[in-house]
């Protein structure tokens, strides 16, 4: 396994490495802080990084401009509410909450979010009490969440609505959260693309970042397949524009909720472009490892030039007179600067922070009082990107291989099972349950009252021996318009007995659950006594709570 030092000093304080994310928290400690620290890294950048930095959940940053259905999309991928979440057409999420898994639902303020250590959230802290109080911790016992964190974010304003001060420094606070998660979700709304300031201006401090970002375009069922292609391609066009960069960015398309299509044809569409985006979420764990490791090295990039910077900046002050107009032309001539630097050390021109806001940070700072280039410790730094890196990877090909069975994210809108004629690949699994015979005395069957409705239409698509194969469930399911995943769900609650069919019972639960959904109203997590089928019904002990027939 990867260790690190040959002399004696740093035998004494590096171990042995087991994991990519142990040997990155040791390497960051003992190579990059070092450096941080002497040249006043976060005073210009972003702060320091702590243990719950590398060992928190893969992150999801959710962003668009108002009524974009930035909460709408939480609560589909998670397939329940969670406290705090409030949806309609005009700005209603004023805070940034952070959806993390927790026993027992609650929710916890931000100034007392970024004293827990276990969180990473410790380093918001500058951004002050005006974005404290707009910022919060809901805790979900959702199985989505136990491998995920989901950070929703305020609605961007429009031009119509750029007046309106935040009392906080919104771009710098999208920024730190983009350095810090593992998935950007960028939504736009198909009936509304307008590009505003704040929009432009929160485009901007996503740049650097482009890597992690996904964009949605959402609502897209409210328009027509015309009026589609247009707004298709005039968000490629708006987006290339605020993004400066050749690259077309991958946009996904769909209505992204519960509701019922409004227009049938774009089913096939957005059940491609819906699997493709889940799919990319999904891994996100396997991928947290090389995500860290990348951050990593994209930082230590970036504090190497901020380290040569601070250098030529301090090596260019006059010892006593005239510092303060050579302060403002240095200022002025950084752009020329960075040039120079770049030519000097063959640094690549990426690796250096945006111009205009060093400028704007330099301007508060002193010259005289900066720190002299130190080579023992960016030797240390030149070690640590071009041969420590290499040494954990590996490691990193090791852990891959190991996460690679594993199936990712799981729950809510990521099935949990492979039965059904809603999920591709394996579509009727012939799997039976054991169980003891079915008694739930005094417990009234909810769906009898509507039954016959129900065996009328299940006669009508011919069943084969009292049952229906999923093949012609699922013509008939998707008739309803409601989205795939939400049928999926429907199916998996409904085929109580695992055998890729329905019988008549069955098949009358799959009705009441449909127009259940159809009125509105959520679906449960599993079977409670009322909803379970009279033949499917078992005897699991003698409390009431206990009579619940979980489907999972």
């Amino acid at each position: 396994m990867p260790s690190w030092g040959q002399g004696e000093d740093s035998g004494k304080s590096l171990r042995e490495i087991r994991t990519v994310t142990e040997g990155l928290k040791t390497l960051y400690r003992e190579k990059l802080l070092p450096l941080e620290k002497q040249y006043s890294f976060s005073d210009f950048h972003s702060p320091g990084l702590e243990d719950a930095d590398f060992d928190n959940k893969p992150m999801v940053l959710v962003v668009g401009q108002y009524s974009t259905g930035k909460t709408t999309f939480i609560r589909y991928l998670l397939e329940q509410d969670f406290p705090g979440s409030r949806v309609g057409p005009e700005p209603t999420t004023d805070s940034f909450t952070a959806v993390m898994y927790g026993d027992v639902e609650g929710i916890i303020p931000g100034n007392a979010l970024i004293v827990d250590p276990n969180k990473p959230f410790r380093k918001l802290n500058p951004f002050g009490n005006k974005f404290l109080n707009r910022f919060q911790c809901v805790q979900v016992p959702n199985q989505v969440l136990e491998s995920i964190s989901i950070i929703d974010t305020p609605g961007i304003l429009s031009a119509a609505k750029k007046r309106l001060s935040r009392g906080y420094d919104f771009p710098a606070v999208l920024q730190w959260f983009a350095e810090h998660v593992d998935r950007i979700i960028l939504l736009c709304d198909a009936n509304k693309l307008d590009i505003s300031d704040e929009f432009s201006r929160t485009i901007g401090a996503l740049r650097g970042n482009e890597d992690k970002l996904r964009v949605v375009l959402n609502k897209a069922d409210l328009v027509d397949t015309q009026q589609l292609m247009r707004v298709y391609g005039a968000l490629m066009w708006s987006l290339g524009k605020v993004f400066r960069t050749p690259e077309v960015l991958r946009v996904y398309i769909g209505s992204f909720w519960s509701s019922p299509f409004r227009v049938p044809d774009y089913r096939p569409l957005f059940e491609r472009e819906e699997e493709s985006l889940f799919k990319d979420i999904q891994i996100l764990p396997r991928n947290a490892a090389l995500r860290k490791l990348n951050d990593l090295v994209k930082r230590a990039r970036l504090v190497r030039a901020h380290v040569y910077i601070i250098n030529y900046l301090k090596q260019e002050m006059p010892l006593v007179f005239g510092r303060d107009n050579k302060k403002r032309d240095l200022i002025y001539d950084l752009p020329d600067i960075f040039s120079r630097i770049q030519q000097r050390h063959q640094i690549s021109p990426g690796d250096f922070p945006d111009c205009a806001r060093m400028q704007e940070r330099l301007m508060s700072h002193d010259f005289a009082k900066f720190k002299a280039l130190k080579p023992k410790l960016m030797s240390a730094l030149d070690e640590f990107l071009s041969t420590d890196i290499a040494r954990l990877m590996p490691l990193l090909c090791k852990e891959e291989l190991e996460v690679a069975s594993q199936p990712g994210v799981q729950g809510g809108v990521f099935l949990a099972t492979h039965r059904g004629p809603f999920n591709e690949g394996n579509p009727f699994m012939q799997v039976q349950e054991n169980g003891e015979e079915s008694d739930m005395a005094g417990v009234d069957w909810v769906v009898t009252k509507d039954k016959a409705k129900y065996d009328e239409i299940f006669y009508n698509l011919s069943p084969k021996d009292g049952k229906l194969s999923g093949t012609k469930v699922k013509n008939w399911m998707i008739s309803t318009r409601l989205p795939i995943a939400v049928l999926g769900r429907i199916w998996k609650l409904s085929d109580v007995d695992r055998d890729g069919m329905l019988d008549e019972e069955e098949f009358a639960l799959a009705s009441y659950l449909i127009e259940v959904k159809l009125d509105g109203h959520g679906l449960p997590p599993q079977l409670p006594p009322h909803l379970v089928p009279p033949s499917k019904r078992r005897r699991k002990g003698s409390k009431e709570e206990e009579l619940m027939i979980d489907v999972q």
